[in-house]
């Protein structure tokens, strides 16, 4: 999440303690009926800390939509700032909030589905948050809708200090030897692809919003102006656009990582991704959705990722770092709060409306959808390829253990590399007698 702030630290304490107060209310009969039936939502908000939360709790009910405090569902696991599920009275729409950072999303969306009090199965979802936000894509307020999240920083890293000669940054691929080298090595989290063809009907809807602007954030904006790099969309005033998230537990600010950052998106994506916004939860949120489709629970598919910008990830000219990250008065937050709701409940209208004609049956992809690893089936076309040559992995554990029988588990880490280039290989052929393209790994440079 990105706001820093004395201010708007005693808004997020006010809005835990109105939060609290209205979970704490009596039980409605809903909330009993649904202790002895699976809610089957078919919208599910995420959302990651009180202000995101709160914007709905405060605008739905003046929608016509219902009330998101009218039935209210614990369940095992959920945060402890933030114990329960809630729903409107019709149940058809749900929200919860993680809490910040990877471990609690995806500690909580683990909890939610595996709390076996929902049927998620044809479950809309929207991960709905503030983020920061790169001018070269989108600007103060602004929203995207994602197709890729990627996690960049889940890489080796040198501090910039230490680094040698001849890198650009700290960070670099595992199992690699310089920066902007495609990595020898995944952990299978790094690049997560989702329903583009479901992201453009979202484009639609969202369109539609009137979004929120201040005269203050308008100012700060035209900084970028006077900048060398083409920050155009940085200076305009909000609106929906196209890009991409990055995911990092660290809350990193300056045009250094900014710029690697965007580097290894568009390296891991093979230059299809957009660096545009940069969060903290989302490849945990959707590796736990990854997980909870192979075994049935939930539809990988039936997933939006929206951000909105509430801080420039990087300072215009004549800032420093330090002074854009905690001085200076973007005034980016309160928009960026404002303008989940604005865009997301276009998006959530529109998914009800249009439920019979279309969203019911679902939307199919286009594109590939999944992980690196091509764990739902089908061939990534970012990563080291499918493990399991397209077939995707099967659940109950029926597939078994693929890194076992890939790698036979070396113990030394040269063994590991050795196997893994090998494995590598093996693909790759599998690929070539398929006629599909071959995914080439840099050979790393011994120069210095």
């Amino acid at each position: 999440m990105r706001f820093l702030s004395s201010v708007l630290s005693a808004l997020l304490a006010t809005g835990q303690l109105a939060a609290s107060a209205a979970t704490a209310q009596e039980p409605r009969s809903s909330v009993v009926e649904a202790r002895y039936r699976k809610i089957a939502p078919k919208f599910f908000i995420i959302s990651m800390f009180s202000p995101e939360a709160d914007i709905w709790y405060e605008n739905l009910p003046s929608s016509g939509l219902g009330d998101l405090l009218a039935v209210n569902v614990s369940a095992p696991g959920l945060s402890m700032l933030f114990p329960h599920v809630h729903c409107t009275e019709d149940l058809q729409i749900c929200q919860v909030t993680t809490g910040e950072s990877e471990i609690n999303a995806a500690t909580t969306i683990a909890s939610v589905v595996l709390s076996g009090k929902f049927d998620l199965t044809s479950t809309y979802f929207m991960i709905a948050g503030i983020a920061g936000v790169s001018p070269a894509w989108s600007t103060l307020g602004g929203v995207a809708l994602s197709r890729y999240a990627v996690q960049v920083a889940l890489q080796y890293e040198f501090d910039a200090r230490e680094m040698p000669e001849n890198f650009t940054t700290g960070y670099f691929g595992f199992d690699t030897y310089l920066p902007n080298t495609f990595p020898g090595e995944w952990y299978g989290t790094e690049v997560f692809e989702l329903n583009d063809d479901l992201r453009q009907l979202a484009l639609g809807m969202a369109s539609k919003a009137n979004l929120s602007d201040t005269t203050t954030a308008a100012a700060y904006r035209e900084r970028y102006a006077a900048s060398s790099e083409n920050f155009t969309a940085g200076t305009l005033p909000p609106s929906v656009v196209l890009c991409d998230t990055a995911t990092s537990d660290v809350y990193y600010s300056g045009n250094l990582l900014a710029h690697s950052f965007d580097n290894t998106t568009t390296l891991w994506t093979n230059g299809t991704g957009n660096y545009c916004m940069t969060a903290q939860e989302d490849n945990a949120t959707l590796e736990v959705m990854l997980r909870m489709a192979i075994e049935g629970l939930v539809d990988f598919s039936r997933i939006i990722l929206m951000r909105t910008g509430s801080d420039f990830d990087r300072p215009p000219p004549g800032v420093s770092a330090y002074d854009h990250l905690l001085i200076m008065d973007q005034d980016g937050f309160e928009i960026a709060i404002e303008n989940i709701y604005n865009a997301g409940v276009e998006i959530l209208k529109g998914v009800l409306d249009g439920w019979n004609s279309t969203f019911e049956k679902g939307v199919a992809p286009s594109n590939y959808i999944g992980d690196v690893f091509g764990s739902l089936g089908g061939e990534p076309d970012f990563g080291s390829g499918s493990l399991t040559n397209g077939t995707g992995v099967l659940p109950d554990g029926e597939t078994g253990d693929l890194e076992k029988r890939e790698l036979d588990a070396p113990k030394h880490a040269s063994t590991k590399r050795a196997a893994e280039t090998k494995r590598r290989r093996v693909l790759q052929g599998r690929k070539a007698a398929q006629g599909l393209p071959l995914m080439k790994v840099r050979a790393p440079s011994h120069s210095t």
